[in-house]
């Protein structure tokens, strides 16, 4: 017989399970993950809302950097005729007129300009016109009696200078190089023959920019360029002719059409390299790839021109204008390589009975104002290089200027 001593029976409503402890303790565990992770959902963004937002802002900071410098807000309001009346109004030396900067500024400086070319041009053509007034200079005796190009036979370079002050050690790529040349030296064209000559040497200076001088520029018996500067598209401030291009091998314009109204292409030396380069540009033999990989960018292989056409500078004149820039230099260091610019002004001073300068001048003081003619590159980027002394070059130019040696035809100096 069984007895029940505690049988109950519970309500049908009251349902609850028993769970075991460890069960149960596990299941409010899962239970608060799951709404941690629900209100995680909420309050996160999702991964393509985080790439998008990303994005925008790296977009966003590289427009706050690019936009400024390489479109100066300053700038887009400017017409050629208003930015070239302010930098005249900047750089000229002449002063005739007050400068105005108002909304309704007229360009007469435009006219300034070529009225000082144009008086110039109308002038008598006297001999030894520069060389009669570098006298006036400390330095006279260095600027004078520098032979322009390399020969064969002659006043032998300087072998004890490394390129570009001298040739040590490109004695056999010289050889190479004149050996390809027909008639090295000056040419016959460039001699004076008793005639009285004008030259004028073409800078790369924003302050070119919308000076309307070519018609004039192509009136000098001598029109002197450096490496890439463009002619085609620019002609109405530059001209169109070319008598001697100086050049290097990185520098040499890529366009074919460059050289059309080109007379000379003079070789700059800065390496042995540039040597062959010029021998196998005459000669039409490819350099190797080996050769090419040398140089820090890419050269052109062919320029059409005939070989009577090239030449290569002496040394002796960027030797000469880098000690006359030390000079000039306001801390003793080692010599430094002077620009093509000024080193072209010193070769006409060689050439000419009158020398004239387009095109030259840097202004530090007004780091937005354009640096070339041809692109949209600001002053301040000039900061940047550290292997010309601008600074020099601008008082040695100065010098030459006051002394009435040469014209500055654009009034930047």
């Amino acid at each position: 017989m069984v007895t029940l001593n505690r049988l109950s029976v519970k309500e049908p409503h009251d349902v609850s399970l028993h769970l075991p402890e460890a069960v149960e303790a596990e299941f409010r565990t899962h239970a608060a993950i799951r709404q941690a992770d629900t209100a995680g959902r909420d309050f996160f963004i999702s991964r393509t809302e985080n790439a998008v937002i990303c994005m925008l802002l790296l977009v966003g900071c590289y427009a706050a950097i690019l936009i400024p410098a390489y479109f100066p807000l300053d700038k887009f309001a400017l017409s050629d005729n208003q930015y070239f009346n302010q930098e005249v109004c900047m750089y000229t030396h002449q002063q005739r007129h007050p400068c105005r900067h108002d909304a309704h500024a007229q360009s007469p400086h435009f006219q300034d300009v070529l009225n000082h070319s144009a008086s110039l041009l109308s002038g008598r053509c006297r001999r030894h016109w520069c060389v009669e007034h570098l006298k006036q200079l400390p330095c006279s005796s260095a600027l004078t009696d520098i032979p322009v190009f390399l020969r064969r036979e002659g006043r032998a370079a300087a072998w004890d200078e490394s390129p570009p002050l001298g040739l040590r050690g490109s004695q056999e790529h010289l050889a190479r190089a004149l050996a390809s040349l027909p008639k090295p030296g000056l040419p016959w064209s460039l001699h004076r023959g008793g005639r009285c000559t004008r030259c004028v040497v073409v800078g790369s200076g924003g302050v070119l920019h919308g000076s309307r001088l070519g018609t004039h520029i192509d009136q000098y018996d001598v029109i002197i360029r450096m490496n890439n500067a463009p002619v085609l598209g620019y002609e109405r401030d530059t001209g169109s002719r070319t008598t001697i291009r100086l050049i290097y091998p990185e520098g040499a314009p890529s366009s074919a059409n460059e050289y059309k109204e080109t007379s000379i292409i003079a070789l700059v030396v800065f390496k042995s390299l540039d040597l062959d380069w010029l021998t196998s540009i005459i000669t039409k033999q490819p350099l190797g790839f080996w050769s090419k990989l040398w140089f820090w960018k890419d050269v052109v292989d062919d320029i059409p021109l005939k070989a009577d056409n090239f030449q290569i500078l002496h040394p002796d004149i960027i030797r000469r204008t880098g000690e006359v820039l030390q000079k000039y230099s306001h801390t003793q260091r080692k010599l430094r390589v002077p620009t093509l610019g000024a080193g072209a002004v010193v070769m006409a001073l060689q050439l000419c009975d009158h020398v004239s300068l387009a095109g030259f001048g840097y202004n530090m003081q007004h780091p937005h104002a354009r640096l070339h003619y041809y692109e949209t590159i600001r002053m301040a980027a000039m900061k940047a290089q550290v292997v010309h002394d601008v600074s020099s070059e601008k008082l040695f130019l100065r010098q030459l200027v006051a002394a009435g040696a040469v014209s500055d035809l654009t009034g930047a100096l």
